[in-house]
């Protein structure tokens, strides 16, 4: 009999990750405590992907963090979002985590800054080349990034995972020691390091914000999908809850906030999902960041997800 994530992975069309591709290094910047690193390498399907790298400088790398950065409608703006160099400085985990010690990579997703076809080229280490605003026919660009799939009887949702579970092997490579590797995202990166963390069995950690809340309950609400979120068949047999089973035992951390549509019932989801998760240490590996707030990370959520990484970097 299939396990939940067995079927799970069969529904997305989610397979066992491959070797770590070969990397190419394209540009490297010292920075105030770490090193950033302009990375290519090629997904299975062999399209390229560029991501930042941050590298720690002055003490020995305590864990890694594939970073997937959010939505927000800015087509134009990914992993130079959580570098901050453009975008939310609520959303630049990048330096920040590199400073304490945990090597980060940040990938453009499929459709975003690098991977938006009408983009100008690859950014470089400066700000100044990203573009602050998003044109009609970028929307249009990612709209059918899934729409194109889905006719092929494909998803944008196993496609993000491909690129994502990739990345992840990389990091896993570039990071060295037994040493722990987890993923984490807000709202759009969110979602996609949740469905990641709960297939992926290799991810010691999750950090899930902003992305926490049923099919059932958003359906209900009359509340929009994300276009990787749109996947055919899937509330009929499955929710979101079921992803968040196949994280346990390993360590999960779920943000969420009173106005933030994107996490309307995390807290009701934690509940139900907490028996699976205290096998081990009293529960103690799922954790629940709830806050006054809407969508839009503050600092008292951002600061929450660094100290959660960095103390489960150092528990191991």
């Amino acid at each position: 009999m299939h396990s939940l994530r067995e079927r799970l992975a069969e529904f997305i069309g989610f397979l066992p990750a491959e070797d770590a591709p070969t990397i190419e290094s394209v540009g490297r910047e010292l920075c105030d405590g770490y090193a950033r690193r302009v990375v290519r390498y090629a997904v299975p399907d062999q399209e390229q992907v560029e991501a930042f790298l941050f590298e720690p400088i002055g003490r020995p790398p305590h864990g890694g963090i594939l970073a997937l950065h959010q939505h927000n409608s800015q087509w134009t703006i990914g992993k130079s979002e959580v570098a901050g160099l453009v975008g939310d400085p609520m959303q630049a985990f990048g330096p920040v985590l590199a400073r304490r010690g945990v090597t980060v990579l940040a990938p453009d997703a499929v459709g975003f800054e690098t991977r938006l076809s009408m983009a100008a080229g690859p950014a470089s280490l400066a700000p100044s080349v990203m573009k602050s605003g998003s044109s009609a026919d970028d929307w249009l660009q990612y709209y059918n990034q899934m729409a194109h799939r889905l006719v092929r009887g494909d998803l944008l949702m196993r496609k993000m995972l491909q690129d994502a579970q990739t990345a992840f092997s990389v990091l896993r490579r570039e990071v060295s020691g037994d040493v722990p590797v987890g993923v984490i995202g807000h709202s759009m990166g969110g979602s996609v390091a949740l469905f990641l963390g709960g297939l992926d069995t290799r991810i010691d950690m999750t950090c899930s914000s902003g992305a926490v809340a049923s099919y059932r309950e958003r359906l209900a609400r009359g509340l929009a999908l994300e276009m990787a979120q749109i996947i055919p068949g899937f509330a009929k047999w499955f929710d979101v809850d079921d992803v968040m089973r196949c994280i346990a035992p390993r360590r999960l951390l779920v943000v969420s906030a009173d106005d933030d549509f994107g996490s309307v019932d995390a807290a009701e989801l934690v509940q139900q999902v907490r028996p699976a998760f205290d096998v081990r240490e009293g529960g103690a590996r799922l954790a629940h960041v709830h806050v006054a707030g809407g969508h839009a990370l503050d600092q008292q959520r951002f600061d929450a997800i660094v100290e959660w990484v960095f103390i489960q970097c150092q528990t191991g």
